[in-house]
């Protein structure tokens, strides 16, 4: 049961930080919306989707409640779209880089005690949640962060198409999840940059 709790209590975290970076960007860069929708918040309730939340713990593939983004105060739209996107995933690779920090001088300075392992093991544990959360956002395909970014690029023409149309990608990233097509390569590439991360702070 604390098992759960303390995975529970990881996962909000990363979903949290994760949503309120993209207010935060979009706020940053000109659009109130987000703030007006009272998501510029550290409250995990106020960004926590129900059934995504279910879904990450029953499938290992779930969703928070997207921030809401109006592109249209934005002096370049599709820019500015790209970065208010990338800021979730850089979010959470600043996250995972902080908690593993946060390891390394527990490790220094904490004698070894139970209580003292369950914080570490919840500290080893945000991090991995965080880097998984950030590289699978990367994924291309909408509505993750990626596709924006990607979209970015694109001309206005095929760029308003496939914005219209993003709904559609949750039902191909459902089809990859339960055809379980990519998990091995994801998972690979999370221990690679926890590996790295791990050196970064000497640990």
């Amino acid at each position: 049961m604390l098992d759960m709790v303390l995975r529970l209590a990881a996962v909000l975290l990363c979903l949290t930080v994760h949503e309120t970076c993209h207010g935060l960007a979009a706020y940053a860069l000109g659009d109130p919306t987000a703030r007006r929708a009272h998501r510029l918040s550290l409250n995990p309730l106020r960004h926590i989707d129900w059934f995504g939340l279910l879904m990450m713990f029953a499938a290992g593939f779930g969703w928070a409640k997207p921030v809401p983004v109006n592109p249209n105060y934005f002096k370049k739209p599709k820019q500015g779209m790209a970065l208010t996107a990338l800021a979730g995933p850089v979010s959470n690779f600043l996250l995972a880089l902080l908690t593993l920090l946060a390891a390394r001088i527990f490790c220094d300075v904490a004698a070894y005690s139970e209580t003292n392992q369950r914080i570490l093991d919840f500290l080893l544990m945000v991090a991995v949640l965080s880097i998984g959360l950030g590289l699978f956002n990367l994924v291309p395909i909408p509505p993750l962060d990626g596709s924006k970014v990607l979209f970015a690029v694109l001309p206005d023409r095929a760029y308003d198409w496939l914005m219209r149309n993003e709904r559609y990608g949750m039902l191909l990233l459902f089809a990859l999840v339960f055809f379980d097509v990519g998990s091995n390569a994801l998972s690979k590439t999370i221990q690679w940059v926890f590996d790295l991360f791990c050196r970064m702070v000497g640990l």
